[in-house]
């Protein structure tokens, strides 16, 4: 039944991502936004990710020792009356599809830019991701309290090699390392000043600055010949091109000195898109107002060391949710019982009685849901099987104690389920010899590290010498399984044919040779 308080509920609602290369402070944002909304007391990040006491979203050991974000988080917290759900994202390029995951779950995200270092590749493949599912963007222009490139230089850089026109919402007063304050252009151009806090632990103490007192300031002088050249180029926000991803509003400022945090905090309350319809697997949008329907997007084990539970995190995509109500599951038909009902932050989790559009809500020890599932009551519906990135890294999996070999099996049952790598298996290898298939080399890092502390059951990879896969069908299998270097799996996630090459140029000669035969570039789940 059709809830009138569903869209006055989803216009409270915010849910975004952070984007960023790897090293460009997206954990230390992270905990910026918390701390600035009061959610946290004291952030973590006091003397770099080396000593961080205690990052929010980086809750697994392997990501505190190696100072990285390896998997996704959500962190819901209130800011201005605004709940806020922010899906945290892996900060490194082998877990993309993890990343994609979680773009597929929110509604804007913030670009993250390092002032010295501006657009890296991994920043590039992602705001692509971004174009292509119609996410707008904010952006962060981060660390200028060090040294690093000319504003106006890095904002050239993102209008020619993003395409999208840069909007700056504050401006600085002072180069990249020397820092005096910041613009806000929404405010009259008021001039804010700070005066950072002890290691960024707390939110820095901001005052507002006379800007007849920095009228002999060279800083001030600058900043102000640049926001006239700026308003000259007509780079002023506009709401319908930002949202339709023709411009992105730009921020300056530290994290790790909570510097700017607040300014940008304020434009995803005031500037992000709040929920709105999402289409459906047959095309047409499912209303906010309409029965509660949401999508799997993650799906995580042992965040508890102590319960050694398994969490499926759930995007509301319309109507409310209520702990306790029976849904029915869209792959099986099935009803499945919401008990277990979770608010998140990071790896902490309480009770989560209601929930809105745009809200993620974890469900503890849903062993059925897999990811891209859909929930639902009322009328059926199911939307869009998330993709499944092609594989460049491909090794046997063994274990190294026969003893543990129950354990073993339990433990790559799990990773494959949870997307941690893609699992594939042939009448050649036998189930005892798994191939494990991975987008980067650091998801079987993971995978190892998984199974010896989650799982007691160490595992051993022995490398195969293949670059590439092509999704194939049965009536192609003889012909590749016949051509030298070639193998074929199935993928124990879904059951598709994957035919892998140990190189482009044996991909050639096997298309040129057999030109009928199927070969798809694309390993989606919904082929």
């Amino acid at each position: 039944m059709s809830d009138p308080d569903v869209a006055v509920q989803a216009r409270r609602r915010r849910t975004f991502a952070v984007i960023s290369h790897p090293d460009a402070g997206k954990s230390t944002l992270t905990e910026a936004l918390a701390l600035h909304a009061d959610a946290i007391t004291q952030a973590g990040a006091v003397h770099g990710k080396a000593s961080r006491r205690g990052v929010t979203s980086d809750w697994m050991e392997m990501e505190r020792e190696r100072g990285i974000s390896v998997t996704s988080a959500a962190l819901r917290f209130t800011y201005r009356d605004t709940i806020l759900n922010l899906v945290d994202t892996p900060g490194h390029a082998d877990f993309s599809e993890d990343t994609y995951r979680v773009l597929t779950a929110v509604d804007c995200a913030v670009m993250l830019l390092d002032a010295a270092k501006g657009l890296e590749p991994q920043t590039l493949r992602l705001f692509e991701v971004c174009r292509h599912r119609g996410i707008p963007i904010l952006t962060f222009i981060n660390k200028w309290d060090r040294p690093g490139q000319d504003a106006l230089g890095l904002l050239d850089a993102v209008e020619e090699r993003l395409g999208i026109r840069p909007t700056p919402v504050t401006w600085p007063v002072g180069i990249a390392g020397a820092l005096e304050g910041l613009v806000d252009r929404r405010r009259d151009d008021e001039v804010v000043g700070f005066e950072r806090s002890a290691g960024g632990a707390t939110v820095a103490a901001e005052s507002v600055l006379d800007p007849a007192a920095l009228s002999g300031d060279a800083a001030y002088t600058t900043a102000v010949e640049e926001l006239d050249l700026l308003s000259s180029i007509g780079a002023e926000h506009h709401p319908d091109d930002f949202l339709a991803g023709k411009a992105t509003p730009v921020y300056f400022g530290s994290a790790v000195s909570n510097i700017g945090v607040r300014h940008l905090l304020d434009g995803i309350v005031d500037l992000a898109p709040s929920p709105g319809p999402r289409p459906t697997a047959g095309g047409a949008p499912r209303p906010l107002e309409a029965d509660f329907s949401g999508v799997v997007f993650k799906v995580q084990a042992n965040m508890d060391r102590a319960h050694r539970d398994r969490i499926a995190f759930v995007r509301v995509c319309s109507g409310r949710f209520d702990r306790g109500m029976q849904v029915v599951h869209a792959t099986t038909g099935r009803p499945f019982s919401t008990k277990y009902a979770s608010s998140l932050f990071g790896q902490e989790r309480s009770t989560l009685d209601i929930a809105y559009p745009g809200d993620v809500v974890g469900l503890v020890n849903a062993s059925a849901l897999r990811v891209g599932d859909t929930l639902y009551t009322g009328r059926a519906v199911a939307f869009p099987p998330l993709p499944a990135f092609a594989p460049e890294h491909f090794a046997v999996l063994r274990p190294k104690d026969l003893s543990r070999v129950k354990q073993f099996r339990r433990g790559v049952v799990q990773l494959d389920e949870e997307g941690v790598v893609q699992v594939l298996v042939s009448d050649r290898r036998g189930e005892q010899a798994p191939v494990l298939a991975a987008v980067g080399p650091m998801q079987f890092d993971v995978a190892l590290h998984r199974l010896a502390q989650e799982f007691g059951a160490p595992g051993v990879l022995d490398p195969l010498p293949y670059q590439l896969a092509r999704r194939t069908d049965a009536a192609a299998v003889g012909v590749l399984e016949r051509a030298p270097g070639v193998e074929v799996f199935t993928r124990t996630r879904d059951g598709a044919l994957l035919a892998v090459f140990p190189s482009p140029w044996r991909l050639s000669s096997v298309t040129r040779d057999h030109p009928d035969i199927r070969l798809d570039d694309i390993l989606d789940s919904s082929s």
